[in-house]
C-alpha cells in the first residue's frame, strides 16, 4: 500500500491525478477484455495485468481522497485500444498496448512512486511477450498477404506510371497494368509456394524419424553412441552423458528432437493463394483510372494519390505488427513506393523523349 502525499494538492495536481485514474481504469479494461477472449495461461496473465492496474488505481484514490470527482475517460489512445479490444481482441491491441505502456509518465512524476513506474517498464516486457505469441501465431498467409499487397502497388504503380510518361496511348497503359498484374501475382503466388514448401521440408528433413525410440531397449548399456546424439544437438559432454543415463533408465523418455516450425509458416498453397490475390488487388489499384477513361497526367496522380492511401495502410500495419511507430513506418513506405514511381517516371520521360 502507498502513502498518499503529505502535502497540499494543487488544481494541476487534481486534475493530473484524476487523468491517471481514469487511464488505469481504461487499461484494466482493455486487459479484462481481451482476457476475455482468450483461455489458459494468457487469460491469467492478462487478468494479472488487470489487477495491478487496480492497485496502480488505488494509489491515485487515495491521493484524491474526497475530490475524486465525476468518472472521466482515458485519453483517446486508451479509449482506442478499449474498442479494438472489445471488437476484436487481436494481436494488432497488444502491439498497441505494450507501446501504451512504454509511454508511461511515471518515471518523471513524483507523485507515482519508484514502484509504479517500475511495474509499467514490467508491463511492457509482459504485453510484448504476449504480442510475440500473437505474431508467431499470424500464418504465412497473412504475412504473404502484407507484403504481396504492397508489392503490387509499388510494382505496378511504377510499371504504369513509367509507360504512361512515355506518351503511349491510354488503352496500350491499361493492357501493361493489367498484364503487370497478371505476371506479377503469378509470380508471386509461384514464388510464395515454392519458398514456403522448401522451408517446410527443411524442417522435415531436420527433424527426427522417431525409430531411434524404439531401439532404446536394444542398446548395449556400457558401449553405445548415444550421448553423442544430444552432444550434436548442443550439450556438453557431460550434459550429454548424463542425460543419456537418464534416458537409458527410463526408456519411456523420448529421443527425439522437436523442431520449433515456428507457426509463421503456413501451408505453401494457402500463402500462394493469399499472395496471388494480395498483390492483385494491390496492382489493380494504380491502373484503376485508366479503367474510367482517364489519361496523361491527371490519370497519373489519380493513381498516385490512390496507391499513396494504401501504402500508409500497409505501412501503418506493418508498424504496429512490429512494435514501431505506426506513421513512421507508414511515410518509410510511402516514400520508397513513390521514389521507385519516380525514377521509372523519369526514365519513361526520357523514353519517350528519345523515340519521340
Amino acid at each position: 500500500m502507498t502513502t498518499p502525499t503529505q502535502r497540499q494538492p494543487q488544481p494541476s495536481d487534481l486534475r493530473r491525478w484524476r487523468h491517471y485514474l481514469a487511464d488505469e481504469r481504461a487499461e484494466a479494461a482493455v486487459y479484462r477484455d481481451l482476457a476475455s477472449r482468450r483461455e489458459g495461461e494468457e487469460k491469467e496473465i492478462l487478468l494479472a495485468l488487470a489487477d495491478a492496474e487496480g492497485r496502480h488505481e488505488q494509489h491515485w484514490k487515495d491521493l484524491l481522497g474526497d475530490q475524486i470527482g465525476k468518472p472521466r475517460n482515458g485519453d483517446i489512445r486508451t479509449r482506442l485500444l478499449g474498442f479494438l479490444a472489445r471488437r476484436f481482441g487481436s494481436v494488432f491491441v497488444l502491439a498497441l498496448a505494450q507501446r501504451a505502456e512504454a509511454r508511461s509518465p511515471y518515471e518523471a512524476d513524483s507523485d507515482a512512486t519508484p514502484a509504479m513506474a517500475a511495474d509499467e517498464r514490467i508491463h511492457e516486457e509482459v504485453v510484448r511477450g504476449l504480442a510475440t505469441r500473437g505474431r508467431n501465431r499470424l500464418s504465412g498467409t497473412f504475412r504473404a498477404a502484407v507484403f504481396g499487397a504492397n508489392d503490387g502497388l509499388v510494382s505496378n504503380l511504377a510499371l504504369v506510371i513509367g509507360i504512361s510518361a512515355s506518351g503511349v496511348a491510354t488503352h496500350v497503359v491499361l493492357l501493361t497494368g493489367v498484364a503487370g498484374l497478371l505476371a506479377g501475382a503469378l509470380s508471386m503466388g509461384a514464388g510464395e509456394y515454392v519458398s514456403v514448401r522448401s522451408q517446410r521440408e527443411l524442417l522435415e528433413a531436420s527433424a527426427s524419424s522417431g525409430q531411434s525410440q524404439k531401439v532404446l531397449p536394444d542398446l548395449d548399456v556400457d558401449a553405445n553412441e548415444l550421448p553423442l546424439v544430444y552432444r550434436a544437438r548442443g550439450m556438453s559432454e557431460t550434459e550429454a552423458d548424463a542425460h543419456a543415463s537418464e534416458v537409458l533408465r527410463d526408456n519411456s523418455l523420448e529421443i527425439t528432437e522437436e523442431v520449433d516450425e515456428h507457426e509463421t509458416i503456413g501451408t505453401g498453397f494457402d500463402a500462394a493463394i493469399s499472395s496471388f490475390c494480395f498483390f492483385a488487388s494491390g496492382a489493380i489499384i494504380p491502373i484503376i483510372p485508366y479503367f474510367f477513361g482517364l489519361g496523361g497526367f491527371v490519370a497519373i496522380l489519380v493513381a498516385a494519390g490512390l496507391v499513396g492511401l494504401a501504402l500508409l495502410g500497409t505501412g501503418a500495419i506493418v508498424g504496429v505488427l512490429s512494435g514501431g511507430p505506426p506513421l513512421r513506418r507508414a511515410l518509410r513506405q510511402l516514400g520508397i513506393g513513390f521514389g521507385a514511381a519516380l525514377v521509372t517516371y523519369l526514365l519513361g520521360l526520357l523514353f519517350g523523349t528519345a523515340i519521340g
